[in-house]
């Protein structure tokens, strides 16, 4: 593209509404089963020729701007060279799919939708590329589209973060254990970080509801409006994307 040329690409977050895990592979990677959804908290990708990463506004964990960064891999999986302003607004490490969006941007962008090779970058790549409403499966690869329903969300983002790869191991060091609630990753995040309970009863007494964790956490959902919980997302069919309705 021409050097004054920008192209914007929209990154949306997913929810996951329930999470089993079935299984281990041998070398290591989870087996799920899992119910997500795409709502409307988006990042924003400035893509112009040339090379380089700059991150704007990012909150939770570090996001790194080195070559360990999703957005650079998927460029080298796609083979392309591109200058990214990667403006966040999906914190790092809430548990909603916000480096695997970005990733899955320059996917789209690039007009690769191979779920395999989307998976390869993370579990919840290939689905972040569809979008929409599916039962994911497999490590992430395998995608059975739902029909969409209109729905609205309310979350609760904490300020801390909770690593994936952390939540996982604890996992497995817990003997694999399955979840009274409908995400099997819950009792993992909270040996992770015993504080989120805290946030989660905060949610639940704001609201009359039981919480959810989101993914690996940090965020806990519940079904509703509950505006001054948290933030309202709606839940979008695959290829629209609104801007986000909170703060």
């Amino acid at each position: 593209m021409p050097a004054t040329d920008v192209e914007v690409v929209l990154a949306p977050a997913k929810v996951t509404l329930s999470l089993r895990i079935t299984g281990v592979r041998p070398d290591g990677l989870h087996l799920i089963d899992a119910e997500m959804v795409t709502v409307s908290l988006v990042d924003e990708l400035a893509i112009s020729s040339g090379d380089g990463l700059e991150v704007v506004g990012a909150t939770g964990l570090d996001v790194p701007v080195d070559d360990d960064n999703l957005v650079l891999r998927a460029l080298r999986l796609v083979g392309r060279r591109a200058h990214v302003r990667l403006t966040k607004r999906i914190p790092a490490g809430a548990g909603l799919g916000g480096g695997s969006a970005d990733a899955a941007a320059i996917l789209r962008w690039a007009g690769v939708d191979d779920p395999v090779a989307a998976a390869g970058l993370g579990a919840d790549v290939a689905f972040c590329v569809a979008g929409g409403r599916a039962r994911v499966t497999g490590i992430g690869e395998v995608l059975e589209p739902l029909p969409f329903l209109e729905r609205t969300l309310t979350l609760l983002t904490p300020p801390l973060a909770c690593a994936t790869p952390a939540v996982y191991r604890a996992w497995d060091e817990l003997g694999g254990p399955r979840a009274e609630g409908p995400n099997d990753l819950e009792p993992a995040a909270l040996a992770v970080e015993p504080e989120l309970a805290r946030w989660r009863d905060r949610l639940g007494d704001a609201t009359g509801a039981t919480p959810v964790l989101a993914g690996s956490g940090s965020t806990w959902f519940v079904a509703g409006a509950f505006p001054e919980a948290g933030i309202v997302v709606r839940t979008l069919p695959a290829g629209l994307v609104s801007a986000p309705s909170g703060p």
